[in-house]
C-alpha cells in the first residue's frame, strides 16, 4: 500500500488538528439528501489515518523497505493492543452479556472472557445474586422525596364481601440467573414493573376472599398464591425476574373503623370460647350416657340368654324324663315323688308321726351329725354371745 497522505491537510491525531474534525477524526460526511447525517465509522479509513500518523512519525518510511516494515509492525502492534482490550472479567455474582454492534450474541459465566473491543463490541454485567426487597403500602423517606404516591392508595384493597382492608406487604425478587438478557432488554423499568404486577396480583387475590379469613387464618395461603401468580405473570412477560418471597406485613381494617372491627373480633372470640366449652361438656356427658345404655343392653341380652338357656335345659330335661317314663312309668313316678319330697322337706324342720305305732317316731338328724363341729375356743376368748367386759356388772 503506498504511503501517501490523502487527507490533503496533514491533519490527524499527531499531525495537527484537521479541518472540521468529526467524531472519528474525519470531516463531516453527508448522510443523506440534506447532508445533515453522519456515516458509521469506516475501518479502512481508520487504518489509513493510522498509516498517515506512522508516516509522520517516521519521515523516511516512504522511501525505503526498512521503514515500511517498521510501520507495518507498529500498525500490527496497535491492532494487537486494540484486540487485547476485549478481555474482561465477570465476577461470581454477575453474568456477562456480549453485544456486537449493539446486538446480543451470548452469555458468559464468571471468570475471564473475551468479546470484540469497543466500538465493535460491548459487555453488560448485571448482578444476578442480589435479592432486592420492595415494600408496597409502606412509603419510605426516599419515596417521599421522590414524590411517590401515598401508601394509602396502594394499601387499601376491596375484599370479596365488599369490605375494605389495609394491606402492607413486601416482595423479595432478583434477576433470573438463567435469563438475565430478558431482564436487561425486555424491561424498561424493572422495579416499576415488579411493583405494578405485585399490586395487581394482590388486589386480585384479596378480591376473591372475605375480610375475616384475610385478617385471621389465610395469611400464609395469600402469600403463597400471590408469589405463584406473580411469577406466572412475569414469565409471560419474559421479564427475567424470579420472585423469592411475598410477605404480608400488616392486614388490618381501615383506621376509621378499626375499633368496631376489634369489638366484632372480641365477640367472635367469646362465641368460639362458649362453643368450645359446650363441646367439652357434651364430650364428657355423651360417652357416659352411651356407656350406660350399652351396659343396660348387654345386661338385657345376658338375661335373655340365661332364660333361654334355662328354658332349653328344662325342656331337654323334661324330654329325657318323659323318655324314661315311657320305659318304666311306675318307677319313674315313685322316683319323681321321692325327689320332690326331698326338695320340699329338706329345708324345714320335720316331725314324723306314725299312726300305726301310735306316736312320734324318733328322728335322728344324720345330716346335722355329719357336719363338722365348731372349733373349741381358746382360753380367754369370748364367744359370740358372751358379755363384753364393758357390759359386766360393776
Amino acid at each position: 500500500m503506498p504511503w501517501s497522505n490523502q487527507s490533503g491537510g496533514g491533519g490527524g491525531p499527531w499531525g495537527g488538528p484537521p479541518k472540521n474534525p468529526g467524531p472519528w477524526g474525519s470531516g463531516p460526511q453527508g448522510g443523506g439528501p440534506s447532508g445533515g447525517g453522519q456515516r458509521p465509522p469506516d475501518l479502512e479509513d481508520i487504518l489509513r489515518r493510522s498509516q498517515d500518523t506512522i508516516k509522520n512519525l517516521f519521515p523516511g518510511a516512504g522511501g525505503g523497505r526498512v521503514g515500511g516494515k517498521g510501520a507495518a509492525l507498529v500498525a500490527l502492534g496497535i491492532v494487537a493492543i486494540w484486540l487485547a482490550t476485549g478481555f474482561y472479567t465477570v465476577r461470581p455474582n454477575e453474568v456477562g452479556l456480549n453485544l456486537v454492534f449493539g446486538r446480543y450474541v451470548g452469555t458468559t459465566l464468571p471468570g475471564l472472557n473475551y468479546n470484540w473491543p469497543a466500538p465493535i463490541g460491548s459487555v453488560i454485567k448485571p448482578t444476578v445474586t442480589e435479592v432486592k426487597t420492595m415494600e408496597i403500602g409502606v412509603r419510605s423517606m426516599a419515596d417521599q422525596r421522590r414524590g411517590a404516591r401515598s401508601p394509602v392508595d396502594e394499601a387499601l384493597m376491596l375484599t370479596g364481601d365488599e369490605n375494605i382492608v389495609d394491606i402492607d406487604f413486601a416482595v423479595q425478587w432478583q434477576i433470573s440467573p438463567t435469563a438475565p438478557q430478558d431482564y436487561v432488554f425486555n424491561l424498561r423499568g424493572p422495579e416499576a414493573t415488579v411493583k405494578a404486577v405485585a399490586e395487581s396480583v394482590m388486589r386480585e387475590v384479596i378480591g376473591k376472599r372475605n375480610i375475616q379469613p384475610i385478617l385471621t387464618t389465610d395469611r400464609q395461603i395469600i402469600e403463597t398464591e400471590v408469589r405463584t401468580r406473580m411469577q406466572d405473570v412475569l414469565d409471560r412477560y419474559k421479564a427475567g425476574v424470579v420472585i423469592r418471597l411475598v410477605q404480608l406485613l400488616r392486614a388490618d381494617p381501615p383506621a376509621e373503623v378499626i375499633d368496631a372491627f376489634r369489638d366484632v373480633q372480641a365477640a367472635r372470640q367469646d362465641q368460639d370460647r362458649a362453643k368450645n366449652e359446650a363441646d367439652t361438656y357434651a364430650s364428657s356427658i355423651v360417652p357416659v350416657a352411651r356407656g350406660d345404655a350399652q351396659r343396660v343392653v348387654q345386661e338385657a341380652e345376658a338375661y335373655r340368654s340365661q332364660n333361654v338357656a334355662e328354658a332349653k335345659g328344662a325342656a331337654s330335661r323334661f324330654d329325657q324324663i318323659y323318655a324314661e317314663y315311657k320305659n318304666a312309668p311306675q318307677v319313674t313316678r315313685e322316683r319323681m315323688f321321692l325327689e320332690t319330697m326331698e326338695r320340699v322337706f329338706g329345708r324345714v324342720d320335720k316331725i314324723i308321726i306314725d299312726p300305726k305305732n301310735g306316736g312320734v317316731v324318733p328322728y335322728l338328724p344324720l345330716n346335722e351329725l355329719s357336719r363338722p363341729s365348731s372349733p373349741p375356743q381358746r382360753p380367754g376368748q369370748l364367744g359370740s354371745n358372751a358379755a363384753r367386759p364393758q357390759d359386766a356388772p360393776r
